[in-house]
């Protein structure tokens, strides 16, 4: 494994496929990136997909931990709304806060992945410690200054590579247009 490639690149969180990508892999823990690939730079808010997503993935029984750089209360609140244990200050790349984040949710090397949206601080990070990587672009391009710097270098490390498309939902129980299932 290239320490900088993850496994699959997604365009967002909610390309995800909850059954295949995840269950069907055996992957039951996600320790997950909040900056940018959860919650927008530009607005501080969940978007309405994302936040359907992790519901979806809750009830199917993923687990998760939120695994964040930042230092800031904010993490913390973030992490009470939705219920998730937190690992903040966790210093990706360095390895500590993955494996603080796997212990928190009962996660093995086996069964867990990392999500985000950055090479040298998800990816590598997740790489490190040997866990699998899914790196989503980001939501919005605002950023911090250093993060936008770094973002050049991804973009030489990703060459071509485009991101897997936004899969249409699909409900279970949805009706066509025509009252069949």
């Amino acid at each position: 494994m290239s320490l900088l490639i993850p496994e699959r690149y997604f365009s967002r969180i909610s390309s995800i496929d909850i059954q295949r990508d995840l269950l069907d892999a055996g992957l039951t823990h996600v320790l997950l990136d909040v900056d940018n690939t959860i919650l927008s730079r530009a607005t501080h808010d969940i978007p309405r997909d994302v936040g359907v997503w992790l519901g979806q993935a809750r009830d199917a029984g993923v687990r998760f931990c939120l695994v964040s750089n930042n230092w800031h209360a904010s993490i913390h609140q973030l992490a009470g709304q939705l219920d998730m244990p937190v690992v903040g200050k966790s210093c990706k790349p360095m390895p500590q806060g993955f494996l603080l984040g796997m212990r928190k949710v009962g996660g093995t090397r086996k069964d867990t992945v990392a999500v985000g949206d950055q090479l040298l601080t998800d990816v590598l990070g997740a790489h490190l410690v040997g866990l699998p990587v899914y790196m989503v672009q980001p939501l919005v391009e605002v950023d911090l200054p250093h993060t936008m710097a770094l973002r050049n270098l991804e973009r030489v490390v990703l060459g071509g590579r485009v991101p897997e498309p936004a899969r249409p939902a699909v409900c279970k129980n949805a009706r066509s247009s025509d009252g069949t299932s």
